[in-house]
């Protein structure tokens, strides 16, 4: 059987950051990585699933929403995967989507978008504050990111 190839990136040296995963076909994957190597530092469920909320939101309501194709956590709990539609979108644009993003979540005002029974299963464990201040950071760790910094 074939190893996947996000299984060969070596978990204990990644360190935070946004990498390309991955292209398939016009369809690219950005991995949003936010875990620390070695320190077991992981985003608590609150702060996983508020940002997945408001950068969620934030790229399908921006001016490249038609290239997006998908935002959400990855299973292990160590960052998000972003993929998106190279046709309407390159990388370097995507790079800097995610920049604004993250920035515009850090300054978000008003009500986490999708906090409701009817709009999320788990809507209890989101939190503005929470997110906001996650988006904070890691828009403060990319925001000198480059698409020649995308490798792993």
């Amino acid at each position: 059987m074939e190893r996947i190839a996000s299984f060969t990136v070596d978990h204990n040296k990644l360190v935070p950051g946004l990498y390309l995963s991955r292209r398939d076909g016009d369809i690219a994957t950005l991995d949003l990585r936010f875990k620390k190597p070695n320190t077991g530092d992981l985003l608590s469920n609150s702060e996983m699933h508020s940002v997945e909320h408001l950068i969620a939101t934030l790229l399908r309501n921006s001016r490249a929403k038609d290239a997006v194709v998908y935002f959400g956590p990855m299973g292990c709990q160590t960052g998000f995967y972003f993929l998106f539609n190279e046709r309407l979108l390159s990388l370097a644009e995507a790079v800097e989507l995610l920049k604004e993003v993250f920035a515009a979540a850090a300054a978000f005002e008003g009500e986490m978008p999708g906090k409701s029974p009817a709009e999320c299963g788990n809507y209890v464990n989101l939190d503005v504050e929470t997110g906001k201040a996650v988006c904070g950071w890691y828009a403060a760790l990319i925001a000198d990111w480059t698409v020649e910094r995308l490798r792993y």
